[in-house]
């Protein structure tokens, strides 16, 4: 698997990281459960991601939970596709009302760097249960390239 700069570079997970160590810590610190940090919500602010092959296509599913199909948006430019999204607050609640509030909400976006080159007019999305799944046909080139080497 080859790093790229995009990859290198994710200032939302290594702000979720310590998060993690700063929450490990007051947990041994006070002897229970501490979770008072929230520095990142990276499932809203960049998308956790899966991309897998499947012989004839790449497959690439999003976690972007309570977002419906109109608050999603799905391009691509090149060999780089990006999934941009924005989670709204539902009714405006004053925030001496709250006892504790987790959920971030506000515009998100992931480029994703495509292994192979697709077919960009065949790509097809849908939306179920938080879970964008993202179909991306591979580019006949692309099925070429493929070589079985044996190993001895």
């Amino acid at each position: 698997m080859t790093t790229t700069a995009v990859d290198l570079f994710r200032p939302n997970r290594t702000l979720a990281t310590l998060e993690r160590e700063m929450e490990r810590f007051m947990d041994g610190f006070f002897g229970r459960p501490y979770r008072r940090f929230r520095f990142s919500e990276p499932a809203v602010l960049s998308p956790e991601i899966e991309m897998y092959d499947q012989k004839d296509e790449i497959v690439v599913r999003a976690e972007v939970p309570g977002l419906t199909k109109s608050d999603v948006s799905v391009s691509i430019d090149g060999d780089v596709l990006t999934i941009k999204g924005e989670r709204k607050r539902e009714k405006e609640t004053k925030e001496e009302d709250y006892y504790l509030s987790e959920s971030s909400y506000g515009a998100f976006y992931r480029n994703i760097a495509l292994p192979v080159a697709v077919k960009p007019d065949k790509i097809t999305a849908a939306l179920s249960d938080g879970i964008l799944e993202i179909h991306l046909p591979k580019a006949e080139e692309a099925k070429k390239n493929h070589v079985t080497v044996a190993v001895k």
